[in-house]
């Protein structure tokens, strides 16, 4: 009988483990050995460019690819893992609840926006984390035309200054007026705790931030939290009320609540302690990979972020491990010492740093045209033929 990985996940963790896992059997010359991959649809959902319109048209379908390299697909949802008796309860696509069996698991679930206890956000706010919010955003953005001209109407307000909250506030002028008027009065407001503008992207690339900021007219309540929201806009901690129809909720994420179920330690984000081969520490049979990972990347003491540019290099190493580790072979240490940046900043361009001391590379349009290259291209799945795929899910691929 056939030894079972199971991989529960089908993001850029969950899609490139199964792809690479695969690629090692190939390797090897075994058919003894099966890979699942279970999730609630058989697609990626390319979540960093969910801060962009048309986010319904941000899929990649992964069916045929599967097909081509031999992942079994289950649509459906994991409630529970067993560890004990290495087995998950999941609810099929028909409602109806199933058990299955695994030798290695491979945990790929992903991260969910932490949603604070803050009065009003989960009734009044919109968020760009999961692609069902992004549409239903859009939706909300559409249907501001119909609303008599006002203040509040052409207001949005952005909580949270990082990653997201800057790409999600910058491109939010032009969404406005594509939809209010090419002339329309907006106003798009990032509320930061931060002291200046960009302040937790670091010293350098704050400055472009700040250069987008002002030529495209965001604005920034620096020193500021948000307290309370409600239908007619947000209450800062000084008192100060903002009037605006549209509140995007954007401060940090978790990792899946199923991490729980699995004894280890975790760190302040949910994720699982992890060795160097990606196998959570103290389970022999249960690897995790992408946002559930906290992986060291180097020897320096940087640790992986909660981003695609981690999670698709710590995708190709925790499947070639836990197929490794079932065929007995040695295995090959995670470890990803680049990281690079490529913050979108909407009409203004984008801009591109190096290290994690990030230092500014290419800014504008140069900065741009590698931004839409990262996020139209090299993001996206490899085709559906076996020999591409898995030449992609090479652990040890060179990364540009």
């Amino acid at each position: 009988m056939n030894k079972h990985i199971l991989v529960i996940g089908a993001g850029f963790g969950g899609m490139w483990s199964a792809l690479s896992a695969t690629r090692q059997f190939n390797i090897h010359g075994r058919s003894d050995f099966d890979v699942t991959v279970l999730a609630p649809q058989p697609e990626l959902r390319i979540r960093p460019r969910f801060y962009e319109p048309n986010a319904h048209l941000l899929t990649a379908p992964l069916s045929e690819l599967f097909d081509s390299v031999g992942v079994n697909f289950i649509k459906g949802s994991v409630e529970v893992i067993n560890v004990e008796k290495k087995c998950v309860e999941y609810v099929d696509a028909a409602g109806t609840k199933q058990t299955f069996t695994y030798d290695k698991l491979v945990l790929a679930s992903g991260s969910r926006l932490a949603m604070p206890g803050i009065t009003g956000v989960s009734e009044c706010a919109f968020d760009v984390d999961q692609i069902e919010e992004a549409v239903r955003l859009e939706n909300h953005l559409k249907s501001l035309v119909k609303l008599p001209e006002s203040i509040a109407r052409n207001t949005v307000v952005v909580a949270g200054g990082g990653f997201t909250g800057i790409e999600t506030a910058t491109e939010m002028p032009a969404r406005l007026r594509a939809v209010l008027g090419e002339h329309a009065d907006v106003n798009v407001i990032v509320v930061d705790r931060g002291e200046k503008v960009g302040a937790s992207m670091g010293a350098e690339i704050s400055e472009s931030i700040a250069e987008a900021s002002a030529k495209l007219g965001v604005q920034w309540k620096l020193g500021s939290l948000v307290v309370a929201v409600d239908e007619n806009g947000v209450t800062l901690d000084n008192g100060q009320h903002i009037a605006a129809n549209t509140v995007i909720w954007t401060t940090g994420v978790r990792a899946s609540s199923l991490t729980e179920q699995i004894p280890g330690e975790r760190d302040l984000f949910g994720r699982l302690h992890v060795d160097a081969n990606l196998k959570v520490k103290g389970q022999d049979d249960i690897f995790a990979t992408g946002d559930v990972a906290y992986a060291a990347t180097d020897e320096l003491g940087n640790y992986a972020l909660m981003t695609c540019q981690h999670a698709i290099m710590l995708g190709r190493f925790a499947g070639n491990n836990v197929a490794a580790q079932l065929l007995g072979v040695d295995p090959i240490p995670y470890s990803q010492p680049k990281y690079v940046t490529c913050l979108d900043l909407g009409g203004w361009g984008a801009v591109y740093t190096e290290g994690w001391d990030r230092q500014v590379k290419l800014i504008q349009e140069e900065a741009k045209s590698l931004k839409t290259q990262i996020n139209t291209v090299w993001i996206y799945p490899p085709a559906a033929n076996r020999e591409s795929a898995w030449a992609a899910a090479d652990p040890l691929i060179p990364i540009a």
